[in-house]
């Protein structure tokens, strides 16, 4: 019995909090956010996917309020030189943060709140 109830705390635990930081994002300032996002760039091959990555992204900056340019890149010669093979992917400060799948926004979120 006992080792039924704390398997049961343990998965309430997980439900609440929502990041890896247990929620204590929520808590930041969101100025501090948007001076250390410089730039921002999805890369892909223009399908479906990764347009969807593009709206997604947009979609993150906008409800955290960052004032930064979004760039779609699709030219492959571009997009070698980060050495992605898979698309889409996403590009933070010049830094490969995602590549091989469509990110929701909340994970977009989540990791523009963590950059360091």
């Amino acid at each position: 019995m006992l080792l039924f109830n704390s398997k049961k705390k343990e998965s309430a635990r997980n439900k609440q909090s929502d990041c890896c930081c247990e929620n204590a994002c929520n808590t930041l300032n969101i100025t501090a956010i948007s001076g250390n996002v410089k730039s921002i760039k999805v890369l892909g091959s223009g399908c479906q996917k990764c347009h969807k990555q593009f709206e997604n992204v947009k979609d993150a900056i906008r409800r955290l309020n960052i004032d930064v340019d979004v760039e779609y890149i699709t030219d492959m010669e571009e997009i070698m030189m980060y050495g992605i093979m898979t698309m889409p992917a996403i590009v933070i400060n010049e830094k490969i943060v995602s590549a091989g799948r469509v990110l929701r926004a909340n994970e977009i979120e989540d990791i523009l709140v963590h950059l360091k």
